[in-house]
């Protein structure tokens, strides 16, 4: 399909601004599901061939050589009246009026004068309160020089990235169904990205070294903790199986660990694997997302690169955001505010539990998110369209599948939408009724 789009645009078939039928139409045009024509708009769009425009529909690129436009932003304004489940946000617990007294505490201080650039010396003290607000247990030893700091996770991943990768085709082999994000790091720096099947135990082993293999692959690029979208833990077992194939076939791994909120007795492939393993984390989803603070973790001996990667791009987290996580870090605050987090999440999980236990739903109490699998009758996108129709947002599984990957019939609901429990509890049970009636026209 998507090769078929190109051929036209090439041939002048397709002129530029010209409108694509809608995902539907083209779909029972020419016989295939829609999935796999919202799979093709969603490729060209990556490629800037074509440009999607919400509420218009989908359109021939009138400039080719306009820098790619992803599809839609990772990251979505959250609005009262609109109950958007696509992105996974931290629920507000009152962190605001936290933050702010943080930041009155640190201007009223006058014990640093914020004009100067950060380094090594100035960031320390942060360093130190990340250490010890992480797992020690869970990660092994970890000291503040093995840490370097970034603006958030998505940021972290992509600098033990550019660190790993080398070569002119880079490989980051990840979860078949991955966080959209990871496939938008892959495609910055230029790597081709390799899906791995999953069971409920996590990455399979054997696909990895099949992958391998085949593809090669510098890093392993892995959520194992808190996997997104399927909420799929990686076992103990399994994790010492992926490392074991990891260190004979010399493969980084970098455990996205941003969704990990609670206290977990499985170790971190840091702990496992040491010398050849990177743990990246921010407080984006325990505390605020607004501070846009994360950490790289880096292999035992391996911090230099780590940081010599975070000056050549941007120097260092800026000042005043090292003193306010370090002081929400260190009073305590922070604490308190993962606390109250971890309890909104649970009691959200918990509605949407309620609402739609009766359907093939899989979730966990410490993640933001559940994992739908649709009932017969209904296909993903078809869904997504309904639910839009009646204000609700949420992302179909195609959306965290990679570019020529697998795409289950499934959607993932983000259950921090930060609307009031009316809206959120309306539209769960809007979606109810329409899984248990797929004869609804999505377009009536």
């Amino acid at each position: 399909m998507a090769q078929a789009i190109r051929d036209g645009i090439v041939s002048g078939q397709l002129v530029p601004g010209s409108k694509l039928p809608p995902v539907r139409d083209l779909a029972f045009r020419v016989k295939i599901t829609p999935g796999t024509v919202a799979r093709a708009y969603s490729l060209l769009t990556e490629e800037g061939l074509l440009r999607a425009e919400v509420g218009r529909g989908t359109f021939v690129a009138k400039d080719r050589a306009r820098p790619i436009e992803a599809v839609s932003p990772l990251v979505n304004l959250p609005l009262d009246t609109l109950a958007d489940f696509r992105s996974s946000r931290v629920p507000d617990v009152g962190q605001g009026r936290i933050i702010d007294a943080a930041l009155v505490r640190i201007g009223e201080s006058h014990r640093r004068r914020h004009i100067n650039y950060p380094t090594a010396e100035t960031d320390f003290e942060a360093r130190a309160a990340v250490a010890n607000w992480v797992d020690q247990k869970r990660l092994g030893d970890v000291t503040p020089e093995d840490i370097v700091l970034g603006y958030g996770a998505q940021n972290c991943c992509i600098l033990a990235l550019q660190t790993e990768l080398h070569g002119p085709n880079p490989v980051i082999l990840t979860e078949e169904l991955a966080y959209p994000g990871t496939r938008h790091a892959g495609r910055l720096l230029r790597a081709q990205t390799v899906g791995l099947p999953m069971d409920d135990e996590g990455i399979l082993p054997d696909a990895l070294v099949q992958a391998y293999r085949t593809h090669g692959g510098q890093v392993l690029l892995t959520a194992a903790e808190v996997h997104s979208p399927t909420t799929t833990r990686t076992s103990l077992a399994r994790k010492i199986e992926i490392a074991r194939v990891a260190q004979q076939m010399n493969i980084t791994i970098i455990e996205d660990d941003c969704h990990t909120t609670t206290v977990t007795d499985i170790p971190s492939y840091r702990a496992i694997l040491p010398e050849q393993s990177y743990l990246v984390s921010s407080l984006t989803k325990s505390v605020s997302g607004s501070l846009r603070f994360g950490y790289v973790i880096a292999p035992v001996g391996l911090n230099k690169g780590l940081r010599q990667t975070a000056q050549s791009s941007f120097y260092g987290v800026s000042q005043p955001i090292l003193d306010l996580c370090h002081d929400l870090l260190t009073s305590g605050a922070a604490g308190e505010i993962r606390d109250r987090v971890v309890l909104e999440t649970c009691r959200r999980v918990r509605i949407a539990v309620n609402i739609l236990g009766a359907w093939d739903l899989r979730w966990r109490d410490d993640a933001p998110f559940v994992y739908l699998n649709m009932p017969q009758g209904w296909r993903a996108s078809s869904f997504t369209l309904a639910c839009e129709k009646r204000g609700i947002l949420i992302k179909p599984a195609d959306e965290f599948s990679l570019s020529d990957g697998f795409a289950p019939n499934a959607v993932r609901l983000a259950i921090n939408t930060c609307v009031a429990d009316e809206l959120f509890l309306r539209a769960l049970n809007d979606m109810n009724d329409l899984l248990a009636n797929p004869s609804v026209l999505v377009d009536s």
